[in-house]
């Protein structure tokens, strides 16, 4: 089949890695590079290109070659930019978040299904090895039931000067639950405090308590200010714990074979039920082998393939909404001092 014409909208941070790997993919031709600086998307392209460089938006909705856009612009221009290409009947790869709401959010879902385009969410940690093999061990219940879920994303980062750190660093972990909880497992609610220790007008510092349907807590802790970079989750299971630590290449995923079990104590009085409740398992530790893949490529081949065959992307629009619905509540329950705030309640406002 003809490769999918497909236009890159945004020159900035983010916007030359969707460049080079929309480049790599057989199934995607890059036509198009927009960006309100002409100059700085000339240069991510180089000297020998036939890829079109451009101020207009339109111009690049109106070319028929185009059949899919990916932006990369502030979460704030989102929702214009995806409802202008949807209503252009072109697809949409989008960078997280959605956008800054979820009303917003829910619009575009609505639009892409109605025009039955692809509606895509740039959650790229979805698409690691790393990842997908935690999904395929919490789904295929390899540790049994999730029992909780820790995870940190901290180190001295850039203070964006649109959103605050719940923002930019949270929908990574966020989009990553909601890929790997087992199915029929959901987020019910969500409490969420942070601070802002050097005045920069927003939070600099977070933490997320997410209440799931099973009961279970999961825990999220993002920071710019950390002099140190952690990049670690645990997820504990009934039957054995994962530990994903993304900054060690030599034990990305690493399952444990130790725990804390419930024993039977019938007919005990209280003080021996107490003691025979708890024991504790410590066993071996499997390291399992990862394929050397890049996510975003992975990302750019999913986009191809969800548009040939005319299926949902794995991280729809769906999915995007569902961690707007999760940010929307923290940032509410932050304005209330940590209150407990419904995720439902949140997208059922939407509708």
């Amino acid at each position: 089949m003809e490769p999918i014409g497909l236009a890159v909208v945004g020159a900035g941070y983010w916007g030359p890695n969707l460049v080079r790997t929309a480049q790599a993919t057989p199934a995607l031709r890059l036509k198009w590079l927009c960006d309100l600086d002409e100059e700085r998307a000339r240069a991510v392209l180089g000297g020998y290109t036939t890829v079109r460089a451009t101020t207009s938006y339109q111009d690049v909705l109106a070319d028929p070659e185009v059949g899919a856009v990916a932006i990369a612009t502030p979460a704030a221009t989102h929702f214009d930019l995806v409802r202008a290409a949807l209503e252009a009947g072109k697809h949409v790869l989008v960078e997280k978040p959605l956008t800054p709401s979820v009303a917003e959010s829910a619009k575009l879902v609505r639009l892409a299904e109605q025009n039955g385009l692809v509606l895509m969410c740039d959650h790229t940690y979805c698409y690691t090895p790393a990842v997908r093999k935690i999904r395929e061990l919490v789904r295929g219940g390899e540790i049994g039931d999730v029992q909780f879920v820790d995870s940190v994303r901290i180190n001295l980062g850039l203070v964006q000067p649109d959103v605050d750190v719940l923002w930019d660093l949270a929908p990574h972990d966020l989009s990553i639950l909601d890929f790997v909880l087992p199915a029929g497992v959901a987020v019910e609610a969500v409490a969420a405090r942070g601070s802002d220790p050097i005045d920069a007008g927003r939070l600099c510092v977070a933490h997320l308590s997410v209440q799931l349907s099973t009961g279970v807590m999961a825990h999220v802790h993002v920071n710019w200010l950390s002099p140190t970079k952690i990049r670690t989750t645990v997820i504990g299971g009934s039957r054995r714990t994962i530990v994903w630590d993304d900054l060690n290449p030599m034990q990305r995923v690493a399952v444990y074979d130790r725990g804390v079990d419930l024993t039977p104590a019938g007919g005990l009085g209280q003080a021996e039920r107490h003691q025979a409740l708890i024991s504790y398992r410590v066993g071996d530790i499997l390291v399992p082998a990862l394929p050397e893949r890049e996510a975003l490529r992975e990302v750019m081949t999913e986009l191809a393939a969800a548009i040939t065959a005319g299926r949902p992307a794995t991280t729809d629009g769906r999915a995007g909404l569902r961690v707007v619905a999760l940010l929307e509540a923290a940032s509410r329950s932050v304005e209330t001092g940590g209150a407990l705030v419904p995720v439902q309640n949140v997208l059922e406002e939407s509708q």
